[in-house]
């Protein structure tokens, strides 16, 4: 279900960028290929084991450990991902319809990073602060996921501020 999640959503994302969106797709086409090869794995193989991933992924430089949970007895593959608080930005001057129009414009932005599989879940929080939501980007290195977050509209415009941190999650565990 995960598997065929994924690659539909890729599907989506290719069907629906455009032409402006050319220059943070051109500067992430290698990663675009290795998240189709990726998925393209997984949906070939239902049931991939531990060791399969493992090699899949720190082939693709992924850094990931593992180790075996006492209760289960099952091995626990753990991935570095990248946690990105969009925080509240200095330029907030926009008038009504150019904060709209940012606004559609962010929205699309996380909507394709969520597509293309560099990120796993975004969302606000339920407050004023000044920390105004995240993103956990689901890439390799630092680097890209600062490169992504900060080919946000919202980012660029001065309206949010990016700041990460890696962060380690269990591999294929769901939000309960």
């Amino acid at each position: 279900m995960k598997n065929n999640l994924l690659i539909l959503s890729l599907l989506c994302f290719i069907l629906s960028c455009k032409e402006s969106d050319k220059t943070t797709v051109d500067s992430t086409k290698v990663l675009d290929t290795e998240v189709i090869e990726v998925a393209k794995d997984l949906e070939q193989e239902k049931e991939i084991t531990t060791a399969e991933l493992k090699k899949k992924l720190t082939g693709k430089g992924y850094q990931i450990f593992d180790y075996v949970d006492e209760k289960t007895k099952d091995t626990i593959l753990m991935q570095q991902y990248f946690i990105a608080f969009l925080k509240r930005g200095v330029v907030r001057n926009q008038n009504e319809e150019e904060a709209n129009r940012l606004q559609t414009e962010h929205l699309a932005h996380l909507g394709k990073m969520y597509e293309l599989g560099y990120a796993d879940i975004s969302g606000p929080f339920g407050d004023d602060g000044d920390i105004r939501g995240i993103t956990i980007y689901n890439v390799p290195t630092l680097e890209m996921a600062d490169s992504l977050a900060n080919a946000d509209p919202m980012v660029k415009a001065g309206r949010l501020e990016i700041e990460i941190h890696p962060w380690w999650a269990a591999k294929g565990f769901p939000l309960r």
